[in-house]
């Protein structure tokens, strides 16, 4: 779909911006380190302005109609500024990951502006390898990670060559600003085709009421798994605590393939090995802080993409949220990883991904107020103790002005009285975890960084042929559930 003057936001889309509150940034984005030497700065201006026209919603800013009529519309920005968002900075000497990781901690420890378009783009000149780094940001409510990973295929080439770059005839010009009455009746028209659907919908409900009755059931199914969810909190743990505006973040760089060699081995998928991985990490990271596991297991927000291919390259946000199990109670990895498993193949033959996409169409014909309230459920601690967030990559390389992209670590965000969030972006055979935390809350994230590397290297060694368990894959959880489990 087109990105257009006066687009208006999804529910969902709008849903981050209501979330966000000084405390809790609703930005993603990603440290992407290139090898060197670093491009002139105004080469690399004149490469993303022969570009902006093929992702119009980059120069195109928020605006709330007026009396609540109805969500916020997208509109062209008349002073937009390229310069204002593409920034340049260099590290000082000797120009290290840690200062690296510093400065990315705190650019996304500051808050977009809402009177200008939601992102930003840094270059980093001074990295002790002779290389550079792009350091993105753009709000949530503009982007999700998916589309990102389009986005990322149209800003950047597909060879050392930097690619023909087909221009409109015309250079770009705003659409005319609207007017308080003009945006007042957009507010409006918002409403009535809201009203428009809900009509349509009833006499498509008469016209084939089979089909009608089996998608309310499937709906209602779903609708009561996370009502369930609801009921049964996540446990209090201290990645559930107040947070400040400050962030910090670790990276941790691993192999795709480590991945797929233990899903080879004992089944499931790499999201599956993902998850028992940060089951492990956080054991470990709990155990330091002299938490004890026993019966203890977290719970995850884990976005699945709902983007089509008819999707592809449009901005906002296509996915449903389900909450998979951290067993952080199972010692023995290879357990764990099982019990992962099974519960994200129940999760899948759940109703519980219909019922998310059912709240977010629901919440598509809510009016503002009941939306806000709604999107704070959304990021309830009742629901999970962390974001953990898969994001499939290109594998193949990308490169920005002849230089190639080497790594790329994504960044999530942490919602109010969530201390941590990881994110795992797969590119060009790596597979690459960005940890986001509170400044606060987790001066150890490092702890969890080192615990991830020694979680995965566990299940890789226990997946050689010589150390793999006879009969493969244990498919019973470990004794000592926690309340409430399944009996395997």
């Amino acid at each position: 779909m087109a990105q257009q003057h006066f687009d208006r936001l999804t529910a969902l889309d709008a849903s981050f911006l209501h979330q966000e509150h000084p405390d809790s940034h609703m930005h993603v984005g990603a440290l992407a380190r290139f090898e060197g030497p670093p491009p002139p700065f105004d080469e690399l201006l004149d490469s993303l302005r022969m570009r902006l026209h093929l992702v119009p919603r980059y120069r195109q800013r928020l605006q709330v109609p007026p009396a609540g009529t109805g969500r916020p519309l997208w509109i062209d920005d008349p002073a937009f500024n390229l310069e204002y968002h593409v920034r340049h900075t260099a590290l000082p000497g000797p120009g290290s990951e840690r200062q690296l990781l510093r400065l990315t901690g705190r650019i996304f420890s500051q808050q977009l502006d809402r009177a200008r378009p939601l992102w930003e783009l840094w270059m980093v000149e001074g990295l002790d390898d002779g290389g550079f780094a792009l350091i993105s940001k753009a709000h949530h409510a503009m982007i999700d990670g998916i589309a990102g990973v389009d986005i990322a295929q149209v800003m950047f080439d597909l060879s050392p060559v930097p690619a023909e770059i087909d221009h409109p005839d015309e250079a770009w010009q705003p659409a005319p600003e609207p007017s308080s009455a003009q945006l007042l009746a957009a507010g409006m028209v918002g409403l009535l085709r809201t009203s428009l659907h809900g009509a349509l919908r009833a006499t498509g409900a008469l016209r084939d009421p089979g089909a009608a009755l089996h998608a309310a059931r499937e709906a209602a199914e779903g609708l009561g798994e996370i009502v369930w969810a609801g009921l049964n909190p996540a446990p209090d743990t201290p990645l559930n605590v107040p947070i400040g505006p400050h962030r910090r973040y670790e990276v941790v760089p691993t192999d795709l393939d480590d991945f797929k060699t233990v899903k080879n081995a004992f089944g499931g998928t790499v999201n599956d090995v993902v998850l028992a991985v940060v089951s492990g990490a956080l054991r470990e990271w709990l155990h330091a802080r002299s938490v004890r596991t026993e019966g203890l297991e977290l719970r995850a927000l884990v976005p699945v993409s709902i983007r089509g291919a008819q999707d592809r390259g449009a901005l906002g946000n296509r996915i449903a949220a389900m909450r998979g199990p951290l067993p952080v109670y199972i010692e023995d990895p290879l357990e764990r990883l099982a019990a992962v498993r099974a519960a994200m193949d129940g999760l899948k033959e759940s109703k519980q991904a219909v019922g998310a996409e059912v709240l977010a169409s629901v919440q598509n014909f809510a009016p503002p107020t009941v939306l806000a309230r709604a999107s704070r459920l959304n990021f309830s601690t009742r629901l999970f103790n962390l974001l953990v967030t898969n994001v499939p990559g290109p594998q193949f390389p990308l490169y920005i002005r002849g230089r190639e992209l080497r790594a790329v670590f994504p960044v999530a965000f942490l919602p109010r009285d969530h201390a941590l969030a990881i994110a795992i972006m797969s590119y060009n055979g790596q597979m690459n975890f960005g940890l986001l935390g509170d400044y606060d809350a987790m001066p150890d994230i490092d702890v969890v960084a080192d615990a991830i590397e020694a979680s995965l290297a566990e299940l890789v060694a226990l997946a050689q042929p010589e150390s793999r368990p006879e009969g493969g894959s244990n498919g019973r959880a470990a004794s000592g559930a926690p309340a409430g489990a399944a009996p395997g």
